[in-house]
């Protein structure tokens, strides 16, 4: 980490406890009500070291895991990767780390995360905070239907593929440059956080991991009938947890117009906000104005 990064880091804890079946290494820092930040792809738990530091400040206990399949957490115990299976982690760690309620951050994946928690135990999750990946089916319309949104989302189904394994390490993961420059075109990320994502993506069983979220739904139904069911209803059903829905205008992945009618699938309080100049990265790119908007909606 750069210095910057560094102090943002200071006193931040690094512990493990069981969860769901699956030991989840998480990230820590403060004291008091629970939020608990779910990262996507391409990323680690570091992503949310701006918020780590500036909600501990004002008086919150604030946990990052590395979700399942990224080391060092464990790897899931029935290689699946579906949000239902996603959602069932984040309320097993609002109960693991011994608390009856938590806000919930979920930046791209981590946002899937969370709106499936909001459907498997309501009753636990006192907000969402959610980026970059919206609530409802027009994400999957466009994909089938949108030619601006399929070109966005080619690595969607470049991942479907062997070659994905292949080549994503080659050139000292030179992939997943493209993809945040691509994602957030206006960012001059530090070379240190790329560098922990590359790091994290390279350790053992990390990368395939990473692909099976995105191979996940292509492959069936999860297992467990229960998730069965709650995959099933992602998206279709209203969601009643008040959510916070934060997109950047120049999100290189998903357009920010995607977004646009989410409101109606929620039975609670619903915002929406668009931040001017962010890409895909919006909670690390524009860091102080995403907490002061956050921060807003949960007081």
């Amino acid at each position: 980490m750069e210095t910057k990064n560094r102090d943002l880091l200071a006193d931040v804890q690094i512990s493990s406890i069981p969860a769901n079946g699956i030991s989840f290494t998480f990230l820590e820092k403060g004291e008091g009500p629970l939020i608990l930040c779910l990262h996507g792809f391409p990323d680690h738990a570091y992503s949310f070291a701006h918020q780590l530091d500036a909600f501990a400040k004002v008086g919150y206990r604030v946990a990052a895991p590395f979700m399942r399949g990224y080391d060092p957490s464990g790897p899931a115990p029935n290689a699946q990767y579906h949000a239902a299976y996603l959602g069932q982690d984040a309320v097993a760690l609002i109960e693991a780390l011994g608390y009856e309620k938590a806000v919930l951050l979920g930046h791209d994946l981590g946002a899937s995360a969370a709106y499936a928690a909001s459907l498997i135990a309501p009753e636990k999750i006192s907000a969402v905070i959610s980026c970059a990946v919206p609530y409802g089916p027009k994400l999957f319309q466009a994909m089938i239907g949108d030619p601006l949104q399929q070109r966005r989302s080619w690595y969607v189904f470049y991942f479907q593929t062997p070659l994905a394994e292949l080549a994503i390490p080659l050139n000292d993961f030179d992939f997943i440059d493209q993809l945040w420059k691509d994602w957030s075109p206006k960012w001059h990320y530090p070379k240190a956080a790329m560098d922990g994502v590359k790091k994290t993506l390279g350790r053992l069983g990390v990368l395939a991991a990473a692909l099976g979220y995105y191979r996940s739904p292509f492959a069936g139904v999860p297992e467990d009938p229960f998730l069965a069911g709650v995959q099933s209803r992602i998206g279709t059903e209203q969601i009643g947890v008040p959510t916070l829905y934060i997109h950047g205008a120049q999100d290189g992945c998903i357009g920010a117009y995607i977004c646009e009618g989410m409101e109606g699938l929620f039975s609670g309080r619903c915002e929406k906000q668009i931040i001017d100049g962010a890409g895909h990265f919006v909670h690390q790119e524009v860091p102080e104005e995403f907490n002061r908007r956050v921060l807003n909606f949960i007081r």
